[in-house]
């Protein structure tokens, strides 16, 4: 049976698209805003409402003016105008300047690119945040699109696929390594194997080629572990006929890691895959729940398909944000 869907989004189309944007003529860049702005009159506002509250949490105005570089450190992040943000970030810089255009160039904006998982001392746009009481300075884009949503078509049924748990990445961080040391060949049930390319990896043992996102939906079980935020796959494995296992998330992007719920929309393994080999077991004898959760997870995935809202509600961030730091929108 054919693959029906690409393995990767086109980053070449990707990044063409962005940088032709750069040149559109301002009176071009206002008519796309007002369609923008209409979105909303076609849809139910109120989860749209709730999921703009979710990616911006604090509500509290803050300063950005001239004094604000005396108050806070630039450690790890960056504060610029919008014209400024140059192309030394590739889809991080892409990724806002799609929906920054369309604001004061003058504005300042504060932003985190890259895999973040601490927050900062100001509210900041970012991709991903750290899942306690104290993120609320992170305010999440939908940045790096282009890797971590991709839209498949599975064509195997659940019942189709193998019954056994795959897993490849790159094996670097210590949860990551401390998993592989328990359970690399250790069950048939368990296929996991390193993909680092790295010339000195941890374990040469452990590397195993490229697996495909074709091939590792073969499987009914697809393990998402997270790397060093989120975890890549977890947004196609919910996309897909395949069954999610996960620990619980630690880090959250704008898939909103912190509404799902276990047992519902993925099957959470403990943090240090103890029952891991069991919960397979357990859902390979009862098929009718998996699929169940299968069905909530594609579900819940459908509220991202919708370009016209995902561009509503990244504009209202920003806006939302100039409005807080007192900058004209």
């Amino acid at each position: 049976m054919p693959i029906r869907f690409q393995n990767r989004n086109n980053k070449f189309k990707y990044y063409l698209s962005g940088h032709i944007r750069r040149l559109y003529p301002r009176f071009f860049v206002k008519l796309q805003l007002q369609k923008i702005e209409k979105i909303i009159e076609k849809y139910d506002n109120t989860p749209l409402l709730e999921r703009l509250d979710y990616y911006y949490k604090n509500d509290h105005k803050f300063s950005l003016d001239n004094d604000f570089a005396k108050n806070y450190s630039f450690d790890y992040w960056r504060l610029a105008k919008i014209r400024n943000i140059g192309f030394s970030h590739g889809v991080y810089s892409l990724d806002l300047f799609k929906y920054s255009r369309f604001f004061n160039p003058e504005n300042k904006i504060a932003y985190l690119f890259g895999d973040i998982k601490s927050s900062p001392e100001i509210s900041s746009v970012t991709k991903t945040r750290p899942l306690n009481d104290r993120n609320s300075n992170s305010v999440l884009m939908k940045f790096d699109a282009v890797r971590h949503f991709l839209k498949l078509d599975d064509p195997f049924s659940f019942q189709e696929k193998e019954n056994t748990l795959i897993w490849r990445g790159a094996v670097c961080q210590p949860h990551r390594i401390s998993f592989m040391e328990n359970y690399f060949n250790k069950s048939e049930l368990i296929n996991v194997g390193d993909t680092n390319k790295t010339k000195n990896p941890i374990n040469k043992n452990w590397l195993a080629p490229y697996s495909t996102i074709s091939n590792q939906l073969k499987h009914k079980f697809i393990l998402s572990i997270e790397g060093n935020d989120v975890a890549t796959n977890t947004k196609w494995i919910m996309n897909s006929n395949s069954l999610l296992f996960m620990t619980k998330p630690k880090i959250e992007s704008w898939l909103m890691e912190g509404k799902l719920i276990p047992g519902f929309h993925y099957v959470q393994v403990k943090d240090d895959y103890s029952n891991l080999e069991e919960l397979i077991e357990y859902f390979i004898k009862h098929n009718d729940e998996a699929e169940e959760i299968i069905k909530n997870a594609n579900n819940y995935m459908k509220q991202f398909d919708n370009q016209d809202v995902e561009d509503w509600l990244q504009v209202k961030i920003l806006e939302k944000y100039f409005k807080n730091s007192n900058q004209p929108t």
